[in-house]
C-alpha cells in the first residue's frame, strides 16, 4: 500500500446499512478503522485488477515464437514503410 504522505485525496461512497455494518465489523476484527480497512482492501483489489490487465501470459511455444521474431525480425513491408514515413 502507498506510504502515508501529507497529501490526501477523498473518496466518498454510499452503501446499504447491512454492508456498512459488515465492513465496520470486519474493520474492528482487523483492529483498524473503517477507512483503513476499506483503503487497504480496495488498494489490493485494484493492484490485482491492474496486474491482471498488464500481464501477458504466453505458452512456451508462443514465447519461443515471440523471441525468435524479436531476434530475427522480418523485413518491413510496403505498408509498414508507408506508415513509418508519415508525420
Amino acid at each position: 500500500m502507498p506510504t502515508a504522505t501529507t497529501d490526501s485525496a477523498r473518496i466518498n461512497l454510499r452503501t446499504s446499512p447491512e454492508a456498512k455494518a459488515l465492513i465496520e465489523r470486519a474493520a474492528a476484527l482487523m483492529g483498524t478503522t473503517v477507512s483503513g480497512f476499506m483503503l487497504q482492501n480496495a488498494y489490493e483489489a485494484a493492484r490485482r485488477v491492474v496486474a491482471d490487465n498488464d500481464t501477458l501470459v504466453l505458452s512456451q511455444r508462443d514465447f519461443d515464437a515471440f523471441i525468435a521474431t524479436c531476434e530475427n525480425p522480418p523485413q518491413p513491408n510496403e505498408a509498414l514503410q508507408k506508415l513509418m514515413s508519415r508525420r
